[in-house]
């Protein structure tokens, strides 16, 4: 996304907050976002009216430290700071991108506001970004102005004439609106995965006897709302690979793997409209498989309700999607920057299979692995698919598996 609109806030100046509390909703293409706080304070300024939309790395409030007295001069609000550069998410617990900053940060601006993703475009195509007059909110340059700049560079009609009368999207009022909205955010996203990730892809046929009888056993001395589906014991099992394939989950930045402490896996969604998002389930690493289960049901619901939370939009680490209900073989997806992996499971369909010699009828899935190649090589995407293989193979281990997270700070 290049921007959003805030639809209200939930605090005012003043107001004690903690971290994890929604402060404030945004509305995006594709969701309503709750946007957390992440920091223990108090409240200084709200610097962005309700129904104002402002690009990506906008700052939305100020907050005090515990103990530190707020300005005096300062006001319930006021204009807001200069874009700042959206910080990466790390694991665990990153910054939104859209979420309030402190204002010490801030700094006087020396040229014209250019959103992230604008300024990346302008590199891409030649733009001179401070060149092209912006439209979008703050006068700030969109990727529509650096697009429409290089198209009139091509005609050779001035860049500048054209931006200045090129109006400012407006934000989605129907769902046919909406809709577009999101096929552009998505054309965008995998758009510049395509340009920019030197994708490598790999495969591998895992038997799915032994899971699916664990399951069913489980299943069975459980009641309906206990019960576990099929993605869950993958999604684990994907998270227990990862433990021995660090390089897979992480992000790619400033010409850098970076990678994560924490496996928060994006759950792939489509929505009842048209569309998809990809939020995180946190920590599923750490966690039991029948939480995993209440966690994945209540994700979609609100996924396909619009309604999220600011860190299952920011912080996935990997993403995973499974088209097995649609009964896909395959798939090989595209991965979500600056994400360095996706992994795909097709629908477990029964089909020949030689096992110990002998060829019988056995359900089997294939899983699939789309990866960076600036990140891991294909050695380390065989050894995860192995790993895969292996943990699926002993259903047993995945109810036993929880892996604890470091507590954040601690560098161990």
């Amino acid at each position: 996304m290049d921007e959003g609109t805030l639809l209200t806030w939930h605090v005012k100046a003043g107001d004690t907050v903690q971290r994890g509390q929604v402060v404030a909703v945004v509305d995006t293409s594709k969701a309503a976002v709750d946007v957390e706080i992440w920091h223990d304070g108090v409240v200084g300024q709200l610097l962005i009216e309700p129904g104002t939309k402002v690009p990506v790395g906008t700052a939305l409030a100020t907050i005090l430290a515990p103990g530190e007295a707020a300005d005096p001069m300062a006001t319930a609000t006021a204009p807001p700071p200069p874009i700042q550069k959206p910080t990466v998410p790390t694991s665990p617990s990153p910054t939104p991108k859209l979420a309030p900053e402190t204002a010490e940060k801030a700094i006087t601006p020396t040229r014209r506001p250019v959103t992230p993703a604008a300024r990346r475009r302008a590199q891409e195509l030649g733009i001179d970004s401070d060149s092209v007059k912006g439209t979008g909110a703050q006068s700030s340059v969109t990727v529509a102005d650096i697009e429409a700049a290089a198209s009139t560079q091509k005609s050779g009609m001035p860049a500048i004439a054209l931006a200045s009368s090129t109006p400012a999207p407006s934000a989605p009022t129907s769902p046919a609106d909406r809709a577009k909205e999101m096929r552009k955010a998505i054309a965008a996203a995998m758009g510049r995965s395509k340009r920019e990730i030197p994708h490598y892809y790999l495969s591998e046929t895992i038997p799915m006897a032994l899971a699916l009888d664990w399951l069913a056993k489980y299943n069975a001395s459980h009641t309906i709302a206990e019960r576990l589906l099929p993605a869950v014991l993958m999604l684990k099992a994907v998270a227990v690979a990862l433990k021995r394939t660090p390089q897979l989950h992480g992000f790619y930045v400033d010409g850098a793997f970076q990678p994560a402490t924490a496996i928060h896996a994006g759950v792939a969604i489509s929505l009842r409209g048209g569309g998809l998002v990809a939020p995180a389930i946190h920590d599923v690493g750490s966690k039991p498989l029948d939480q995993l289960m209440r966690d994945l049901t209540d994700l979609v619901k609100r996924a396909r309700a619009g309604s999220l939370r600011s860190s299952e939009m920011s912080d996935p680490t990997i993403t995973v999607t499974n088209l097995g209900d649609q009964g896909v073989e395959a798939v090989f997806g595209v991965i979500y920057p600056p994400q360095v992996a996706l992994v795909g499971f097709g629908s477990v369909q029964t089909r020949p299979w030689v096992q110990d010699g002998v060829l019988c009828a056995l359900p089997l899935v294939t899983a699939s692995l789309a990866a960076d190649h600036r990140a891991s090589d294909g050695h380390q995407g065989a050894l995860f698919l192995a790993e895969l293989r292996a943990v699926l193979q002993q259903p047993d281990t995945l109810a036993e598996a929880v892996h604890k997270t470091p507590p954040q700070g601690d560098p161990t």
